[in-house]
């Protein structure tokens, strides 16, 4: 669709008119900690070295990209990052946590870590109940 323009002493100039599709949003950088049990750090890498193919699909309809997990062995400490692209946070976390694929890959998953979040008890949280892994503050970012 051309909107039509005309100069004074000139032609007639047919100019675009602006897009009228959504664009994506720029998305929201999340950062979250939990503990592995030493015990179980070949068996979790080895899971998400084969991550559920229905998870993977839960995530990224869920606005979720650039996500990765990245485990310190001196501390046990994982840290997943990732970065939100939805426009309904809350929503889109509820839509993850109803998945049943979901909740039997978190089942899995969580067998192998120790919360650092006061009453949580599992990663599927909920009404009331605190999720698993503890989000933390950025403090620093540079594009």
């Amino acid at each position: 669709m051309w909107a039509n323009t005309s100069h004074p002493g000139g032609p007639t100039i047919h100019a675009p008119e602006p897009p009228s599709y959504k664009m994506k949003h720029q998305g929201k950088r999340i950062a979250q900690i939990v503990r592995l049990k030493p015990e179980c750090v070949e068996e979790y890498k080895k899971c998400h070295a084969k991550v559920w193919p229905e998870v993977l699909k839960q995530i990224r309809e869920c606005s979720i990209e650039d996500y990765s997990i990245f485990h310190d062995p001196g501390t046990g400490i994982l840290f997943a990052n990732f970065k939100y692209v939805g426009y309904n946070y809350a929503g889109d976390m509820e839509k993850m946590r109803q998945n049943p694929k979901v909740q039997e890959w978190w089942k899995m998953t969580d067998s192998f870590q120790e919360t650092l979040v006061e009453g949580a008890k599992s990663s599927y949280g909920g009404e009331g109940e605190p999720g698993w892994w503890k989000g933390i503050e950025e403090v620093f970012y540079t594009p």
